[in-house]
């Protein structure tokens, strides 16, 4: 059996400064680095001893929150641009007011090439970007991998963990929670590929 965990960033500088993510490269606030931890000693009791691949997005927060886990599970983890936020572009670490005077929703008769801002990803580029990324790993044959990424980010890791066609991913919006953990696994005998638990944060407790 395939088992996939999710892993969101805790907090990070962005979400206590009030300003936009995206490839702002942000990193853990003192609470996001404990929490962290708090994940790192969650996965070591799921996954114990079994052999574990380990991928992040490269920005600093994932990176961060990537290397306790890394250190616990005694692996390196590799980092892919390609599970990192979407892209904001000349709003990235600015004030989220900036961002929300500006901020142009998605036409309702095309959700996909819009692009919120100037220099920002279309939500087709940030899809399809996430699920080459998933693709990527699920074809690796160990059993057991971690993703770590972004709160919007795990939305289209799990879309294309279900096969969800590009253009139908116009209007999904899993929630999500700094720090979260979703479990994701696929059985060898159907191939059926299950969402066991979404945005599990009892660790955090």
């Amino acid at each position: 059996m395939q088992r996939i965990f999710v892993v969101t960033h805790p907090q990070a500088d962005h979400h206590v400064q009030g300003v936009v993510g995206g490839w702002h490269d942000s990193h853990l606030t003192e609470k996001g680095h404990r929490d962290a931890a708090a994940i790192a000693a969650r996965l070591v009791e799921e996954i114990g001893d079994a052999p574990v691949v380990l991928h992040s997005s490269d920005l600093a927060r994932t990176r961060e929150t990537a290397a306790p886990i890394a250190e616990a599970l005694g692996v390196t983890a590799q980092l892919t641009p390609k599970l990192r936020e979407l892209s904001l572009g000349v709003a990235g670490g600015k004030p989220q007011a900036w961002l929300e005077e500006r901020f142009v929703p998605a036409p309702h008769e095309n959700r996909l090439d819009h692009a919120n801002c100037e220099g920002a990803e279309t939500k087709r580029t940030f899809a399809t970007r996430v699920a080459e990324a998933v693709d990527e790993i699920v074809r690796d044959p160990t059993e057991t991998k971690v993703i770590v990424t972004h709160g919007y980010a795990m939305t289209f890791v799990l879309a294309a963990w279900v096969r969800m066609p590009i253009e139908a991913m116009g209007y999904i919006n899993v929630k999500s929670t700094s720090g979260g953990i979703t479990l994701l696994e696929e059985d060898d005998f159907l191939e059926n590929r299950a969402l066991v638990r979404v945005n599990d944060t009892t660790h955090l407790t």
